[in-house]
């Protein structure tokens, strides 16, 4: 198992993943936001949500989560900042 890290501020179009890493994002001032489209999300929650300074950790992939392209928004203090893509590939 990997973790892929995301830093808020330098986010990344999109960033591949196995079925079993995990994906943290970073931020080092506000409070930080991920959601995922709830119809469409490779994890077990489509919200993450951490206070300021705090890591937000995805967890793995749902087993059965088939392999391909997942959208989200970044939100910091309430505000969107950005979009970001996450790839799921096949083992």
């Amino acid at each position: 198992m990997s973790e892929k890290l995301v830093l808020v501020g330098v986010i990344p179009e999109a960033l591949v993943i196995g079925p079993e890493d995990h994906v943290s994002w970073v931020a080092g001032g506000g409070q930080l936001k991920v959601e995922f489209d709830a119809n469409r999300c490779p994890f077990s929650s489509n919200i993450f949500q951490a206070p300021p300074g705090m890591r937000l950790i995805s967890g793995p992939p749902r087993a059965g989560t088939k392999p391909g392209s997942f959208k989200y928004r970044l939100w910091l203090n309430d505000q969107i900042i950005g979009s970001g893509e996450i790839i799921v590939r096949e083992r």
